[in-house]
């Protein structure tokens, strides 16, 4: 018993060691972390922070007049496929009608077989001579019986007495002879199938030696002198227009800013698209620059009405989150949501949030902008002046690394 009890107050002994030393290890290790930890000396100074330098635009309210851009197709106001208006057979295929040329009004383009029209033609001129006779005799015939009724001193009992009724049917036959010559001649002159009007022939489906029937395609014609386009515009902006539009003009320009004319509104507005839920406004174009094609798509440009109480502010001083940040009178900074009214030429036209002569408006706002922040306003120019600098920096961004 004393033996087992020596030999567990010895292990209890070597357990207390071993935590003490594991103790000390700890604590040895911590010192040296602690001495060897980098520490980082601050200094206190009563320099005050310099304020951030921010670019603004003294902006005023006033009138403006509203312009509505939108963009549309130009299409060919005819484009048609021309059609045989007889039977027969195609002899001959002129060069006009080959797919890709240009041809003007009247050019021909098929000749087809025309003997069988011109036969009914010499019938029809026939028949017409047929009738004239009839009417000659018909005419006498009447003449001669109101002399011998005026011989007699009678009055005649009828207008059958008087061949009346013989001299209307011969009247009605040489109208209908007449009709029937001119409708010959009306199909022989459509055995030469001619261009309605001038334009490009897109494609051509008849050939030489071929047996078309009436209402057979012949070639595809496309207008290239007048075209039209429907353009289509929210609620909001056919607000902004100046009603009625009809007879109005707007400004056509290229994709690339090539202003191409001017075209005619020759309606719209009074129902919506059915797909788009927006209205169409219908436009007449007559005097496009040359270098306009059926297909494009163009720029259109409608001015407006005019609205009181409004900003110009260039579209760089719009955030990404759709505020815009100006400069109160104390230097600091502050924002508002705007309500956009339109965009024109890299500026943007919004309504007013509220009465005051001038604003400093934040040309070219931070992420970093925090409301009630001082900063140190610097005036620049006008709107033109940021707009051309947007764009310059634009365009060199996007051009190529070796370019710049």
């Amino acid at each position: 018993m004393v033996a087992g009890s020596t030999k567990a107050s010895i292990a209890a002994k070597r357990r207390r060691i071993w935590a003490g030393v594991a103790l000390l290890a700890l604590v040895a290790v911590l010192v040296l972390v602690w001495e060897a930890e980098d520490t980082a000396d601050v200094v206190i100074s009563d320099a005050s922070v310099p304020a951030r330098v921010v670019s603004v635009l003294d902006v005023a309210p006033a009138e403006s007049v509203t312009t509505v851009t939108a963009f549309a197709e130009l299409r060919s106001r005819w484009d048609a496929e021309i059609r045989s208006a007889v039977p027969g057979r195609i002899l001959r295929v002129h060069d006009a009608a080959l797919a890709g040329g240009r041809v003007e009004a009247g050019a021909r383009l098929f000749s087809i077989e025309a003997t069988q029209y011109e036969t009914e033609v010499a019938a029809a001129e026939l028949n017409l001579e047929q009738a004239r006779l009839a009417l000659w005799h018909a005419e006498n015939a009447v003449v001669l019986a109101r002399g011998e009724f005026e011989r007699a001193g009678k009055e005649p009992p009828n207008e059958l007495s008087l061949r009346l009724p013989q001299l209307r049917i011969a009247e009605r036959s040489v109208a209908s002879a007449e009709a029937q010559l001119q409708a010959a001649r009306r199909r022989l002159a459509d055995t030469e199938v001619t261009a309605p009007f001038s334009g490009f022939v897109t494609a051509r489906m008849a050939s030489l030696g071929q047996t078309v029937v009436a209402g057979e395609s012949l070639v595809r014609l496309s207008d290239d002198q007048r075209f039209e386009s429907v353009v289509e515009l929210n609620e909001a902006d056919w607000t902004l227009l100046e009603h009625p539009i009809a007879g109005k003009t707007v400004d056509l320009f290229h994709r690339d800013g090539t202003a191409l004319g001017r075209a005619r509104i020759r309606g719209g507005g009074g129902f919506l698209d059915p797909q788009t839920r927006q209205r169409r406004i219908f436009l007449d174009i007559q005097n496009a620059d040359t270098n306009v094609l059926a297909g494009d798509y163009v720029r259109v440009v409608f001015t407006g009405r005019a609205i009181e109480n409004t900003l110009a502010i260039p579209e760089s001083a719009l955030t990404r989150t759709g505020h815009v940040w100006f400069v109160d009178k104390d230097d600091l900074l502050g924002r508002f949501e705007p309500r956009i009214l339109f965009r024109s030429e890299g500026r943007i036209t919004l309504a007013a949030p509220y009465d005051a002569e001038s604003l400093r408006i934040a040309a070219t706002p931070l992420a970093s902008f925090l409301p009630g922040q001082r900063v140190a306003p610097r005036r620049i120019g006008d709107i033109a002046e940021v707009t051309q600098a947007a764009r310059a920096s634009s365009d060199n961004l996007s051009r190529p690394v070796e370019e710049r």
